[in-house]
């Protein structure tokens, strides 16, 4: 998920989103582990994006 696109998302569908991402990421790491996954960048993707939704929650609770 692109950061104009997490700016535009309400609190509460930033938390949704980081939920749903948290899921992901476990899931691809499980599989990572079992077996390779073909595409390894994924879980870097779905960190990176993990990052940006909860640093924009973190932002927003300052103001």
């Amino acid at each position: 998920m692109k950061q104009s696109e997490v700016r535009e998302l309400s609190v509460a569908e930033l938390q949704e989103e980081l939920g749903k991402s948290r899921k992901a990421y476990s899931d691809l790491k499980m599989a990572h582990a079992v077996s390779p996954l073909e595409n390894p960048i994924q879980l870097r993707t779905v960190r990176r994006s993990i990052a940006r939704i909860a640093t924009e929650l973190t932002k927003r609770e300052q103001q």
